[in-house]
């Protein structure tokens, strides 16, 4: 199993209950296709340096996760198929990154206590 980091952004027309249901779905999918999420992050609504779709802001969130190949194509396909995804990004972490997300994660944990 590789270890897996996806952003998406999603619409910023969105209510928080669909968003909730949004990115609900996509954990399902991983989760329903042998995913083990590792961190979930909710970064908020945030400007972006360019519009797309003519919107100039939108809701980015970050999952982070080790998985088997096919649950990220499976993932792709529906971020494409999604309407309400605006964007998305899906790297493979190697030993560096992995380590480097695990004191990003531990960073953000102590500045939130």
């Amino acid at each position: 199993m590789n270890h897996y980091e996806t952003v998406f952004i999603l619409n910023p027309v969105l209510s928080e209950d669909q968003i909730k249901e949004t990115v609900k779905k996509f954990e399902d999918i991983l989760v329903s296709k042998g995913a083990k999420m590792v961190s979930k992050e909710n970064w908020g609504l945030k400007k972006m340096a360019y519009a797309i779709q003519h919107k100039k802001s939108g809701f980015y969130h970050l999952f982070e996760y080790t998985s088997p190949a096919e649950a990220v194509s499976e993932l792709e396909i529906t971020f494409r198929r999604e309407e309400r995804v605006m964007r998305y990004l899906t790297v493979s972490l190697d030993k560096h990154a992995i380590s480097w997300a695990e004191r990003r994660r531990v960073r953000d944990n102590k500045k939130t206590a």
